[in-house]
């Protein structure tokens, strides 16, 4: 076995590592909701429980699958025109990693110190409480 073929082998598996993320992220946020909306009787909050954990297995898929990317330009097929389709790649999920972290935390990273810092003031309401489906 080549050094190609070897690093083809490892990409795949962090493909279907970053794909495992996705499925097991969905299917734990849906059964921790349904646990959460057996046990309380309402329904409230197990929209937001289960977007939450999926968005969560998102970025985190996102990151394996950037990885495989990395992977696969470096030592697989390190083309010009490879490396410009990875830095596109790499700025698309750049982009839907830092929007999904606002639309989860609910702030923006270089704000989210400032809610848990002595002396912050407290958190808006919609962080505070479980909101409705926004459409």
């Amino acid at each position: 076995m080549g050094y190609t073929t070897f690093m083809d082998y490892v990409t795949r598996t962090f493909e279907l590592v970053g794909v495992a993320v996705l499925v097991v992220g969905f299917v734990a946020g849906f059964v921790r909701a349904l646990v959460a909306r057996l046990r309380s009787g309402t329904s409230e909050g197990v929209y937001v429980m289960i977007r939450s954990y999926f968005g969560r297995s998102i970025l985190l898929g996102l990151e394996v699958l950037v990885a495989a990317d990395l992977i696969r330009t470096v030592a697989v097929e390190p083309t010009m025109e490879n490396v410009l389709v990875l830095g596109l790649i790499v700025l698309i999920r750049t982009f839907l990693s830092f929007s999904l972290e606002i639309e989860i935390e609910g702030v923006v990273p270089w704000r989210r110190w400032r809610l848990s810092a002595p002396g912050a003031p407290p958190a808006p309401p919609e962080q505070c409480s479980e909101e409705a489906p926004r459409g």
